[in-house]
């Protein structure tokens, strides 16, 4: 089973807690202070224009409109003379090119994806070290000797045309597959035969947002109508459809299989069974809630299993004469009920797994069992059922962290599963179904010693009391002086989980004494509905109340100073690093607001930001205007001294469009008091995030870190080999 969301892709604000007595606070902020010169800044000039909009009597000026045209040529120049200034300021930093040699060197070394069976072959995707993308690798058996089937590598001189989904046909014949050029979310979709590794005549394009479903010779997938000529990057995606692909066939002759004429801003997914038995149509109006409908082989039309978009469901598998659903109605945790095609409303479904206190996050059919996934305070917990839904027991998993996988055929015996942590790097595990046992099949190469790291989980109190947890990591016997630079990082929305991963990029961070922290904020899935709720719409200031008492527990607890914080977050993320720096500007000493969602009011104008309106609300509705402008990270600048401050965006970004970020770093650059500088970086031949190529990360990577350093006054232990 494959379902897509469609999300912001890879997050806060009020109350101020003291960090200390008088006389204590001054001496930490005392023992913090830079001996690094600031790096002078001459901000390119932006033009303003003169545009007022009312909405419901409330004239909001957008002095930067312009800076939304971004392929226009006065907006090149602008972000030409931005990252001018940017690149002209990180050169500065004398200990910039050690960070990027430090993370190519701990980068350097093989990682390995889980193996999966089609047809008779087996394959892996694996990068040896510094690949910019992934390479997919077949081999005749587990122990087979691999070679290579598919590198996208070889798509483009500069690794930035990164592969997409990847679906075989059943019989294991064709391979179809989609790439993303740039980091963009639209996608083409080639086919390959596997036997000869040649590619077929076969080319769709203008995918996005779409899963390969195979059915026989042919496969699903959704697209767009081909957009006008400028606006591929900013026009707003309308009228998704989903057709039919026959192998061999040009895209003209594919057969249109649904689509919806009345309602422009709906998307729709198609995905099959197993067997290819039941095609599988969710329907969304946004990133939760989902009509749902099923085409078993042989009927003549839908069925409709829910008409609404008031919930999320999904279809698991299909068992006799019906399908499995996970759902969260009646279930704010979920629960998996059985839908019989003859009687498929909601008040005949049946209870296999019910609700519980804990978080049902997913279900294979796998080896004649059920392999259930739960989260429970952010990390995972395995069980194995009957199919009648009885409980077997527990899966011994390596730890406290987060498991992925455990998915398979209906007759496998054996299953693949990684596991990881903050200080456990990522290792694949096969799992054997009828012993409930795991081995290790493949460690992780990595040169790390986890002994010499900690994490811990704690509970703090949000402003309305609200008890959050957080992770925080960093290296064993660290000094609690209130000195240790520290990287506090969130999202807070559409239901996603932050659970415990292993980073090594922010290995480099910790090496060098700091501090990592990850707060499971609302607006997330950790905890259910509830949770999720509990941060959209007319409640999004929860969100920022969470991250902001994050910040000031780990001030109150030592673990750092307001001028050793750093906050990061990206996409969904952007927008509460945005909105948490302009309500609580004197928290922090450095902010990372990438691809963020800094405009509020007009967010929905672009690409799929309509789809976001059932998380947020939309300002073309008075009650959420009046919501949405309170904290709206681009209508919340002022004459303040703000943090230190990169914001982080690229210019293929067709998610959350580059605008949010121009017209917020123009603003903030404006109205900036002080000496912290105000700088944006804007990748090129990049995207939101998906498939940025190895180099591009590393690059950004160690600029973020001398960035944040360097505004710190914080000499790291590499910076000693500068002389």
């Amino acid at each position: 089973m494959k379902k897509s969301v469609l999300l912001l892709a890879c997050a806060t604000g009020f109350a101020f807690a003291s960090c200390g007595g008088g006389d204590g606070r001054n001496v930490k902020e005392a023992a913090v202070k830079s001996n690094f010169k600031p790096i002078a800044v001459n901000y390119p000039e932006t033009k303003t224009v003169d545009q007022t909009d009312d909405y419901f009597g409330t004239k909001v000026a957008d002095p930067y409109r312009w800076l939304e045209a971004d392929t226009a040529k006065d907006t090149e120049a602008w972000v030409k003379a931005q990252n001018v200034v940017t690149d002209g300021y990180l050169e500065q930093i004398p200990f910039r090119s050690n960070i990027k040699d430090r993370l190519e060197k701990i980068w350097n070394y093989p990682k390995f994806g889980s193996p999966f069976k089609a047809g008779d072959k087996w394959y892996f995707f694996k990068n040896n070290g510094l690949q910019n993308q992934s390479v997919l690798y077949q081999q005749a058996s587990l122990d087979g000797e691999p070679t290579e089937f598919l590198d996208p590598n070889k798509l483009s001189e500069d690794g930035t045309v990164a592969l997409g989904s990847v679906a075989f046909s059943r019989d294991g014949k064709y391979l179809a597959y989609s790439v993303s050029r740039s980091g963009s979310d639209w996608k083409e979709i080639f086919v390959m035969d596997v036997a000869t590794k040649k590619l077929l005549a076969d080319h769709i394009k203008w995918s996005k947002f779409s899963g390969i479903a195979w059915q026989g010779n042919g496969f699903y997938y959704s697209r767009y109508d081909a957009p006008s000529e400028g606006s591929a990057y900013s026009g707003k995606n309308k009228f998704h459809k989903v057709y039919f692909h026959k192998v061999g066939e040009s895209q003209d002759a594919d057969k249109l299989i649904y689509e919806d004429k009345e309602h422009e801003l709906r998307n729709f997914y198609a995905y099959t069974t197993e067997e290819e038995d039941v095609l599988v149509l969710s329907a969304s109006e946004g990133t939760s809630g989902n009509m749902l409908m099923v085409k078993p082989t042989g009927s003549a039309s839908f069925i409709t299993l829910v008409d609404n978009f008031d919930n999320d469901h999904s279809v698991v598998e299909s068992v006799d004469g019906g399908v499995l659903v996970k759902t969260n109605l009646d279930a704010p945790n979920n629960r998996l009920v059985k839908v019989d095609f003859k009687k498929p409303t909601t008040e005949n479904w049946k209870d296999l797994i019910p609700n519980k206190d804990k978080l049902l996050q997913s279900v294979s059919l796998v080896g004649g069992k059920m392999m259930v996934k739960y989260m429970e305070d952010a990390t995972s917990k395995v069980y194995r059922y009957e199919l009648d839904g009885k409980e077997l027991g527990e899966v011994a998993l390596p730890g406290i962290g987060t498991a992925s996988g455990f998915g398979g055929k209906k007759t496998d015996k054996e299953v693949f599963y990684s596991f990881t942590s903050f200080t456990f790097p990522s290792n694949i595990y096969k799992y054997d179904i009828e012993s409930n046992k795991s081995e290790l099949f493949r460690a992780s190469e990595i040169d790390f010693k986890a002994e010499d790291y900690e994490t811990k989980q704690v509970f703090y109190t949000s402003k309305d009391d609200t008890k959050v947890p957080m992770f925080i990591t960093h290296k064993k016997g660290l000094k609690l002086d209130g000195t240790n630079p520290t990287y506090l990082y969130a999202y807070g929305g559409f239901d996603i989980s932050l659970t415990p991963y292993f980073s090594t990029t922010m290995l480099v961070w910790l090496e060098n004494g700091g501090v990592y922290a990850q707060p499971n904020i609302r607006g997330g899935g950790e905890y259910g509905q509830a949770w999720h709720e509990g941060g959209m719409k007319l409640n999004k200031q929860n969100v920022f109340d969470d991250f902001i008492a994050a910040g000031e527990y780990l001030i109150k607890e030592n673990y750092t100073s307001k001028e050793r914080l750093a906050i990061a977050g990206g996409s969904n993320g952007g927008l509460l690093v945005g909105a948490c720096m302009t309500q609580r500007p004197d928290l922090y000493k450095v902010a990372f607001p990438a691809v963020g969602v800094l405009d509020m009011l007009r967010y929905h104008k672009f690409t799929i930001g309509w789809a976001w309106a059932v998380e947020y609300g939309s300002s073309d509705e008075k009650e959420h205007f009046d919501n949405l402008i309170k904290y709206s990270p681009l209508h919340n600048v002022k004459d303040a001294e703000y943090p230190a401050t990169m914001i982080l965006t690229a210019d293929h970004d067709d998610r959350v469009v580059p605008a949010h970020s121009f017209k917020f770093a123009a603003t903030l650059q404006k109205h900036q008091q002080g000496q912290n500088p105000t700088l944006i970086r804007i990748e090129s031949k990049a995207g939101h995030g998906a498939g940025k190529p190895t180099d591009k990360i590393i690059e950004e990577k160690a600029d973020v870190f001398a960035f944040a350093w360097y505004n710190m006054g914080f000499e790291p232990e590499l910076a000693k080999q500068v002389q």
